[in-house]
């Protein structure tokens, strides 16, 4: 129908005031973003934008992160105060594409707070923790936005939705009434007063085992280094150096530095202390004294999760967990615990006898363990340690990840070296991505490989930007962290066999980033007793014979690991299982206990070692992770009640493996490859993890490939 003049005035009238409109929000826009901090600002540069490493200082986080929440909670605002009927575009999917500037500013706090801490960060770190706590406390207390999501949740039933939208919808329903939604307004109060006591502390619980590891240094004089290998002689000479003691040697207060230390130090009183320093981190009752903020950690978990009618902190936080119940997590633990302890005892008498008979006058202490169990590797096995760090290059097995990805993901990796990619410290290498078949972008790799002062120890894996279809597929910004010894000027970095499956593990992390399909952020998230199990199973591509035969070379020579090496490494595969399962568990465990127990007026000392002594853990083995200095799960909450989950995941990992051994082509097979990207990688948390493992295996996991891989005897109902 042809229009007439009236109408097409109107609508030339209309057009005109939506072109203004928009000109006046764009104009806002404008202004908004001009008015905003730094590091909340949009990435720039190629790769559809990269974090501005090189341009961020401490003095902008403090504004940033305050600016960036208020920005969030006004988008929640908005979404929860709209007059239109909730539906999942307009709530779930508004919730997942709001406060994106703040995600970017916290990628800048994360940095700061894991691998550049300092005094002045610390300062910031301890005045934002209490804000961010509340800034929390009023999102999942927000009761417009809830009533709003659960009304999609109830509608949801009647009307299905798609796999990934409904998944999605489930966790945030769920982490709303997990998080207080459902409770009255003067509980809702008291459970934020607690969230915001307890961000305080964990920011205190982490500062102060930082601060144990920077002020107990032992620097040993040239006489004291009797036993320590070559290289490990020259990076303690480097790291001394960066402290302004040249001319000595600094074992740091961590486990990259302790653990060679006590394994190969012939002087005992020295190995004593370097222990004493590292187990009693947090414990020295002094001003950075852990135990009585643990205590008050427990206190408060167990009033905030009595608000919400569970018994424990325990049952509340595994709820939502593989397990799904406490009992089922100490039942797994203890099935292994006896056989582990029957194996340490072993262990320790193996070290006893070797110990008399060389003629050392002693009763195996902690602090010999390792010392003594290598001697006793190298009396059975023939083997040493320090040898086969020899064909444990670093740069080697960086090869070697990429080599595994390139076979199981299709990934090639590509250095950046032109420095269009800002970095926070000059030791950080930057990787491309890309599919070798496709040549497709897939994101970029970071690695930041070496310790120092303000780095938290360890190994760990984070992204900077996750990829989802509702954010555009942009490149995944993956990165891997570790705290190898920097080596002297010239030398190359030789790593243990333990480190060297640590750095398989923590790049199976990122792999798991980097290789996610899913349709929202809430999906890239993870289940904690399930998240460790594919980052597990990479460990498995490193006693492979293609990696062994590419990729462990003599950092001499470069000749290829000779063969008999190779079967003694594998022959001893078992060797020290008690030590290293029970040292786990023992951590485990009380994880577990102090999180079922009721925590009025508890000693934590006292608590950890009557626990310890009912399990029966042997004198000389101290737990992994000792409760004062437990940041796994008194830094916050990722692993509180949690830390079972490694074992639980390494049950999947044992089980998994076996199916790659007997597939036609063993860990190459392409089918089972194709398979484990599909189900068990991709997905991230699109599917509910047993699911997933079932699609992936044909049926459930079973506990007796993990008593197998140890060494172990299987359960008798297992037989």
């Amino acid at each position: 129908m042809k229009a007439t003049t009236k109408s097409l005035g109107i609508a030339a009238l209309i057009l005109f005031s939506a072109c203004q409109n928009n000109s006046e929000k764009q104009k806002e826009k404008q202004e908004i973003t001009q008015n905003m901090p730094e590091l909340l600002q949009k990435w720039d540069g190629p790769y559809q934008g990269v974090p501005a490493f090189d341009q961020m200082q401490v003095k902008m986080i403090k504004p940033a992160i305050t600016k960036g929440m208020e920005m969030h909670l006004q988008q929640l605002n908005t979404i929860s105060n709209q007059e239109a009927k909730p539906n999942f575009e307009n709530t779930i999917v508004a919730m997942e594409k709001a406060g994106k500037p703040l995600d970017r500013a916290f990628t800048y706090y994360g940095i700061y707070s894991s691998n550049l801490s300092s005094e002045d960060f610390r300062a910031v770190q301890k005045d934002l923790a209490p804000k961010i706590a509340d800034y929390q406390s009023q999102i999942l207390q927000n009761e417009k936005l809830f009533q709003r999501i659960k009304s999609v949740y109830e509608q949801a039933q009647k009307d299905s939705l798609s796999k990934q939208k409904q998944r999605t919808l489930d966790l945030i329903y769920e982490r709303f009434t997990m998080n207080g939604a459902n409770l009255s307004k003067e509980d809702k109060q008291r459970y934020a007063e607690i969230q915001k006591e307890l961000s305080g502390l964990y920011t205190d619980f982490s500062n102060n085992v930082l601060a144990d590891e920077e002020n107990y240094v032992v620097y040993l004089e040239k006489d004291q280094i009797d036993g320590l290998p070559e290289s490990f002689v020259k990076a303690s000479a480097t790291s001394a150096e960066e402290r302004d003691k040249k001319g000595k040697y600094a074992i740091t207060n961590t486990r990259s530095s302790m653990d060679p230390f006590l394994t190969y130090s012939t002087n005992r009183e020295l190995r004593e202390k370097v222990w004493k320093n590292y187990y009693s981190r947090g414990d020295n009752d002094d001003k950075y004294d852990n135990k009585a903020i643990i205590a008050e950690i427990l206190k408060l978990r167990d009033e905030r999760v009595e608000l919400l009618g569970y018994d424990n902190f325990a049952s509340w936080r595994l709820q939502n967990r593989m397990a799904k119940e406490p009992e089922q997590a100490m039942d797994l633990m203890l099935k292994v615990w006896p056989a582990a302890v029957e194996r340490a005892k072993e262990e320790i008498v193996d070290m006893q006898n070797l110990a008399d008979k060389l003629g050392h006058d002693i009763k195996i202490k902690p602090w010999d363990y390792r010392f003594y169990a290598e001697k006793v590797r190298k009396e059975k096995y023939d083997l040493d340690s320090e040898e086969i760090k020899e064909y444990l290059v670093l740069d080697n097995l960086k090869q070697a990840l990429f080599f595994t990805a390139g076979e199981l993901f299709d990934y090639k990796f590509e250095k950046i070296t032109d420095g269009s990619v800002p970095v926070f410290h000059e030791d950080v290498e930057v990787y491309e991505v890309h599919k070798k078949d496709t040549d497709s972008l897939i994101g970029l790799w970071y690695l930041d490989p070496y310790a120092r002062q303000g780095k938290r120890s360890g190994a760990w894996a984070t992204t900077y930007r996750s990829k989802t279809a509702l954010e555009g597929n942009k490149p995944v910004l993956a990165s891997n962290n570790s705290n190898f010894i920097k080596p002297a000027p010239g030398e190359p970095v030789l790593i243990s066999w333990d480190d060297a499956e640590t750095f398989f593990h923590e790049f199976g992390h990122a792999l798991h980033f980097l290789s996610a399909e899913v349709d929202y952020p809430t999906l890239n998230g993870g289940v904690r007793d399930y998240t460790e199990f594919q980052s597990q199973l990479l460990e498995r591509w490193l006693s492979t014979d293609k990696v062994i035969n590419k990729y462990l070379r003599h950092y001499k020579t470069d000749e290829v690991i000779p063969q008999k090496l190779v079967n003694k490494i594998k022959k001893a595969a078992t060797f020290n299982q008690g030590f290293a399962t029970t040292e786990f568990l023992a951590s485990a465990l009380i994880d577990m206990k102090l999180h079922t127990a009721n925590p009025e007026n508890i000693d934590v000392a006292e608590f950890e070692k009557k626990t310890l002594d009912s399990l029966g853990l042997p004198e000389q083995i101290v737990m992994r992770h000792r409760t004062p200095h437990f940041g796994h799960i008194f830094s916050g909450e990722g692993y509180a009640a949690g830390y079972y989950g490694y074992l639980w995941a390494d049950v999947l990992t044992s089980d998994a493996a076996e199916a790659f051994a007997e597939a036609p082509g063993g860990f190459y097979d392409k089918e089972l490859a194709h398979k484990l990207v599909k189900y068990l990688f991709a997905p991230r948390n699109a599917i509910d993890p047993a699911e997933a493992y079932k699609q992936f295996r044909g049926r459930e996991a079973k506990i007796d490939a993990l008593m197998r891989d140890r060494g172990f005897a299987v359960p008798k109902e297992k037989q």
